[in-house]
């Protein structure tokens, strides 16, 4: 197991020093955040982040991550450019060091809230998802107001609508076709840089605005992964992303994929599943839905070896910093993490 932290880059607040004394902490996960989607990397920016990495003792191997142009999820006529582009970075980024790409295929939105601070009782905020506000938003109305976070300010409402509807029509299994050419294009050149790729499942792992969503749950997992039946096709097991469904046990899902080696990355964070959403709760089991020793265990019984970072954490102590990224929460989850993954080792031994 690698502990490691995402990191937004030199317009971080959060420091790579203040990062290093986290316990444990052994690399970065970041990415390079000014190039256009679907263009190819400069090979001097990722030196860049490999060499302040490095600087302060951290390691370069996790990139989250290279986005996914809409074309090649669309399946339109420009994709195979925009593979070659991404094949690419991929051949870049190995050059630099990097050992592992977690990466999405979710159709225009890459992760939907309805708030990113809802104020706790204990002072805390935090993100939430709400079922009856995503239900008031529709998309495809280029003159309504109502959005959501997190949602692409590239595009005009009108471009938006667009999209939105294009991917309606496309359906689950065009989707499908598209997420399996991609694969079919890219595992080879993994497997000749010696990657890992760990898709990120869709966040919520549901349908929205009509959309089709496909990295959902087990059933799904288990389809995805004989696309490109490779050990290079992996995933990323966001325990929030997933846990968010009470139709996903991922107890059972972590000690079955781990054991395959497909479990390349793990995003570390809790949610409380409510009848009508999700709340991003502490890290810790009581505090929301998902058993994080038993998880933590499954992983540990069936050879985890992978990254892991904790994932969105409240903003806590009047920390000012990016929704879900702040310091000091993500810093007490890798504690929770380090403290539950020392427990295991020697009760196992």
């Amino acid at each position: 197991m690698k502990l490691s932290f995402r990191w937004y880059g030199e317009s971080d607040s959060i420091s790579l020093r203040n990062i290093r004394q986290i316990p444990n902490m052994h690399s970065i996960v970041t990415a390079v955040y000014d190039v256009s989607v679907g263009e190819v990397w400069p090979m001097e920016s990722i030196l860049r982040l490999k060499e302040l990495t490095e600087k302060e003792g951290l390691h370069f191997e996790v990139i989250e991550s290279i986005p996914v142009h809409e074309d090649i999820k669309l399946g339109r006529p420009t994709r195979d450019r925009y593979i070659e582009n991404y094949c690419e970075n991929i051949r870049r980024c190995a050059q630099a060091g990097i050992k592992c790409i977690c990466y999405n295929f979710m159709p225009v939105f890459d992760w939907t809230r309805t708030q990113l601070d809802k104020l706790n009782e204990d002072g805390s905020t935090c993100l939430v998802y709400y079922q009856d506000q995503v239900d008031k938003v529709d998309p495809t109305k280029s003159d309504s107001d109502l959005t959501l976070p997190g949602w692409d300010a590239s595009y005009t409402r009108e471009e938006l609508a667009s999209l939105v509807n294009e991917y309606r029509e496309l359906g689950e299994e065009k989707l499908w076709d598209n997420l399996k050419y991609f694969l079919e294009k890219v595992i080879p050149v993994c497997k000749e840089v010696d990657v890992n790729m760990a898709i990120h499942p869709d966040d919520p792992c549901w349908p929205i605005f009509g959309l089709p969503r496909i990295i959902t749950g087990e059933k799904n997992m288990d389809r995805f992964l004989k696309l490109v039946d490779d050990t290079h096709n992996g995933l990323t097991l966001c325990l929030g992303s997933f846990g968010c469904s009470k139709d996903n046990d991922l107890v059972k899902m972590a000690a079955k994929y781990a054991k395959m080696g497909r479990v390349h990355f793990l995003h570390f964070r809790n949610v409380l599943v409510l009848e009508d959403g999700f709340e991003e709760s502490g890290h810790l089991s009581k505090f929301g839905s998902l058993d994080m020793y038993e998880i933590c265990k499954a992983l540990y019984e069936n050879g985890f070896e992978g990254y892991v970072r904790p994932d969105h954490g409240r903003q806590i102590w009047g920390e000012k910093a990016k929704p879900g990224y702040g310091l000091y929460d993500r810093a007490l989850g890798a504690t929770y993490f380090n403290g539950l993954w020392e427990a295991i080792e020697k009760e196992k031994k």
